[in-house]
């Protein structure tokens, strides 16, 4: 499990945080500070110049996650994260992240007044970074306070059990925070809508093209990598009618006819996962006035594009890709067999 102490920049998360492993048996304190740090080093210049903060690279963001898995893994029990998420997309890439590595989440807020915030930030110092350093933090904290407001007046507060911090010490804080993850009240932060599988599934993908031929292709925040619309079927479900009803739940697309069956496909089970049958259908083509019709939402989906064979090679992950492939062939075939059966291809 983990514990996300998120909260505007000087809030006191990092301090709640240190005293909380004491109050939380087999907790590991993990900071994705360092992660941004080690970037420093491993990423080219050049890189780092194109973003305003470490945050914005999706590299961050994939280890984040990845380093709390391998953590996890190591050392079991809890982890505790201090760490400013005001972007929704990026907590639900790296919270969808976790949940699809089945790890809890219990997101805590640390809230206080701003005139309290803007005193704890005047009054921050950092002796490993000198005057200079010192500085320089209380300034990105100053121009952070804005966005922070914002995020709270949005979606910051929504699943989140919020603390507020104005008349709490770090120690009193830590204190407020186990005593919400020990009774449920800082509950799991429920990022992945569908259930854990208890054994193979069966999944129906349904590819739509655009006018140019390309394939639509949608960004889970629940599991890495890009991804087909669609989604499991459901016991007594037509896995045809499951992809009809998926398009429609994920992108708001209601398809006028049952797709046609492509490709059916094996996929062993890799523990987490179970595996199952994985079949891909065809979807047709969405003129420009349906693909303006297309909605996401933002629990589940980050994002949609359409993309070329190629392009598509880079965002699907490989068993994902080799599935496209076999199903572009598949529908080639028809179309070739429809054309010399005087069929039209619409």
């Amino acid at each position: 499990m983990i514990v996300w102490i998120n909260g505007a920049f000087s809030a006191g998360k990092t301090s709640a945080a240190r005293e909380l492993i004491d109050l939380i048996p087999n907790s590991t304190f993990y900071d994705p500070e360092l992660i941004g740090g080690g970037l420093r080093y491993l990423l080219p210049q050049k890189r780092l110049a194109e973003v305003g903060d470490y945050q914005d690279l999706p590299i961050w963001r994939r280890l984040v996650v990845d380093t709390a898995a391998a953590l996890l893994a190591e050392v079991g029990g809890v982890l505790v994260v201090p760490m400013t998420l005001l972007r929704q997309e990026y907590r639900d890439e790296i919270f969808g992240g976790l949940a699809a590595r089945r790890i809890p989440v219990c997101h805590v807020l640390l809230s206080c007044e701003e005139t309290i915030l803007r005193e704890r930030i005047a009054a921050r110092e950092d002796p490993a970074d000198g005057p200079e350093g010192s500085e320089r933090a209380r300034q990105w904290a100053y121009e952070h306070i804005e966005p922070y407001r914002a995020a709270l007046s949005s979606w910051l507060a929504a699943d989140a059990h919020v603390i507020d911090t104005s008349a709490l010490t770090p120690a009193g804080t830590a204190v407020r925070i186990a005593d919400a993850v020990r009774t449920g009240a800082a509950g799991g932060c429920e990022i992945v809508q569908t259930p854990e599988p208890t054994a193979e599934t069966v999944a129906a993908g349904v590819l739509l093209f655009d006018e140019a031929d390309r394939l639509l292709l949608v960004d889970p925040t629940y599991k890495p990598g890009w991804e087909f619309p669609g989604g499991v079927v459901e016991r007594g479900e037509a896995p045809a009618r499951a992809g009809v009803r998926e398009v429609k739940e994920e992108i708001g697309i209601e398809l006028a006819e049952v797709p046609r069956l492509l490709v059916v496909d094996w996929e062993p089970p890799r523990p987490p996962a179970f595996g199952g049958l994985r079949l891909i259908f065809d979807g047709g083509r969405l003129d420009s006035a349906a693909a303006g019709r297309l909605v996401l939402p933002g629990s589940e989906l980050r994002g949609w594009r359409f993309v070329t064979e190629e392009e598509a090679a880079g965002l699907l992950p490989e068993n994902r890709y080799e599935r496209l492939r076999w199903a572009l062939r598949a529908r080639e075939r028809s179309a070739v067999l429809n054309l010399e059966a005087g069929v039209p291809v619409g």
